[in-house]
């Protein structure tokens, strides 16, 4: 007994319903370092502090190396794809590395003057997330020239201005306005605001590919850190958990800028699961259409090297692989296997007097009256100029005699309308032979229908000659 399973496609409610889901889980995700926001600020202490700066050092230069990582990881894909937003993303990476890592060296100053320890981490982040805000706007843009890619003078300025924001700062932090909350508070709001419209960018345009969903959720990530320092108070457990919340947010982003650098080297052109797939059943029904057009190719070629290009019966060459073929299916089943050889009697007169246009009409014409004559299973060939034969597979020499009697006959009763006037009439001369009677191998099977057919002609054409 056998079952039968068929396979349903879901149903469009399923696939909502999935989608849905699948939706709110990425959503969960992204706002999920919001719910240890949450529990820090209503059930801990908020001054209970864990001030390490030993660890604090040790966690920045670890951050400081991965962002230089990052960076050049992604300067190679741009250098590679052009692509603007991974222009600035290489600048947002770089601008953060050059603006944070005084953060951590100046751990030690967090006594003397705390806000040349403090600021630097809001400004970084400040200057990040702008930077990331401009490359979003740049989305799907056409890439930079490779001039511009190149362009040493740009990058140097940037570095530049990058210093120049690393020197502002101290300044800052060493004016009478430094311990200001409003300093602090609008860099950091600054930061949330810029990660905020990136998330409100990216849903208001619709970018959905792969990378930039990881994109999303890095910079809302980047949003809720920002939010963090704004509650927390220095080395109090939610200024860690802000450092940890941006950290995880960098690292996020970080995996996408190595996965274009892995796949495409660029952050737009990577496709999501239903664009893949398309482009996988695409690819391959072109894959199918070019191996049936290979397919066909081989088949016609095939067929023209083992064809007469003037007649469409089958060449010597082939011909001659068929009989031995034929011979060695006729010595396993021993069954009879006989052979025509076949002239058009005085064709050069008709060559010569009608010109050989008619000639090759005659030659054509001579073929489909063959091929009428024979059966389905047997086969023509083309040997020579007007020299033919045909192969009968199972046929003895009587029943072969026949079958060269009937097509001299009719070739010798019909009149050739080769599109000249007066038509053409023709005879032939047949010699036969029967495999293992007149010949028990391929050279002695040809030879004796050919002596046969020498045979007939000398006695005066027009005849079948067998013994």
């Amino acid at each position: 007994m056998s079952t039968n399973l068929a396979v349903q496609a879901p149903t469009n409610a399923l696939r909502l319903v999935t989608q849905a889901y699948s939706s709110l889980l990425l959503i969960a995700f992204a706002l999920m370092p919001a719910q240890f926001i949450a529990y820090l600020y209503f059930q801990q202490d908020s001054t209970l502090k864990f001030e390490n700066h030993l660890f604090h050092e040790f966690a920045i230069a670890v951050a400081t190396l991965e962002g230089l990582f990052v960076t050049y990881v992604t300067w190679r894909c741009y250098q590679t794809s052009g692509e603007p937003l991974l222009r600035w993303l290489t600048l947002g990476f770089l601008g953060f590395v050059l603006i944070y890592s005084p953060h951590g060296a100046l751990t030690g100053m967090a006594h003397r003057n705390i806000w040349l320890f403090l600021l630097y981490g809001p400004a970084s982040r400040l200057a990040m997330s702008v930077l990331l805000f401009v490359g979003l706007l740049s989305y799907s843009q056409p890439s930079d020239e490779v001039e511009k890619r190149s362009d040493a003078r740009a990058w140097l300025m940037w570095i530049g201005l990058f210093l120049t924001m690393d020197i502002a700062v101290a300044l800052i932090a060493y004016s009478p306005y430094a311990g200001h909350p409003a300093v602090r508070l609008s860099m950091e709001g600054g930061a949330l605001v810029f990660s905020v419209l990136n998330v409100a960018a990216m849903l208001t345009r619709r970018i959905r590919s792969p990378l930039m969903l990881i994109f999303g959720i890095s910079v809302a990530w980047f949003a809720i850190s920002s939010l963090a320092f704004m509650l927390a108070a220095p080395w109090n457990h939610m200024w860690w958990l802000a450092h940890a919340i941006f950290a995880g947010g960098f690292f996020l982003l970080s995996y996408g800028v190595v996965q274009a650098f892995r796949t495409t080297q660029s952050f737009s052109a990577i496709y999501s699961q239903e664009e893949m797939t398309a482009r996988l059943a695409e690819s391959m029904a072109e894959t199918q259409r070019a191996l049936q057009q290979l397919q066909q190719s081989n088949q016609r070629l095939e067929r023209l090297a083992a064809t007469d290009p003037l007649t469409g019966a089958g060449n010597r060459r082939h011909f001659i692989e068929h009989i031995g073929d034929e011979i060695a299916r006729a010595k396993r089943s021993g069954a009879p296997l006989s052979l025509l050889s076949i002239d058009l009697d005085d064709f050069k007169y008709i060559n010569d007097s009608r010109g050989h246009s008619v000639g090759d009409e005659v030659l054509r014409a001579f073929v489909r009256k063959c091929l009428e004559a024979i059966r389905p299973y047997d086969s023509v060939a083309r040997v020579g100029g007007e020299e033919f034969m045909v192969l009968l597979p199972g046929a003895t020499l009587d029943a072969a005699c026949a079958v060269a009697e009937r097509l001299r006959s009719a070739i010798e009763g019909a009149a050739f309308d080769v599109g000249a006037k007066p038509s053409v009439s023709v005879t032939i001369s047949v010699g036969v032979s029967e495999f293992g009677r007149d010949g028990d191998t391929l050279d002695g099977f040809l030879r004796v229908a050919d002596q046969r057919l020498y045979r007939a002609k000398f006695e005066g054409r027009n005849r079948v000659i067998v013994a």
